[in-house]
């Protein structure tokens, strides 16, 4: 992929924690790990942008979500989880 030199302005504690991150060898300059970071964010924002779409068309064909429906489907998603490690929450619990 071709590269363009830019200039940007960063919040300092990002700046800080991509050049740590630099130093302690994970990448080999700051300009590949925020060009890592910009490429995440792309592909985050289309899928997004792709979930939004879909929610939208499910919406339209079947009414809004309503907080209820989302309450009781987070209630089945929590009563069906296969525990890996720890121990399951108690139904009802936050």
């Amino acid at each position: 992929m071709t590269k363009q030199r830019v200039t940007i302005t960063a919040d300092a504690e990002a700046l800080a924690a991509g050049q740590q991150l630099v130093a302690d060898g994970l990448y080999a300059s700051l300009s590949e790990w925020a060009n890592t970071a910009m490429v995440e964010k792309v592909a985050r924002d289309a899928r997004m942008r792709a979930l939004d779409d879909a929610l939208a068309a499910y919406e339209a064909e079947h009414g809004a979500i309503t907080d209820e429906e989302v309450a009781a489907q987070m209630r089945a998603d929590r009563e069906a989880a296969i525990v890996v490690r720890g121990h399951r929450v108690a139904t009802g619990a936050a």
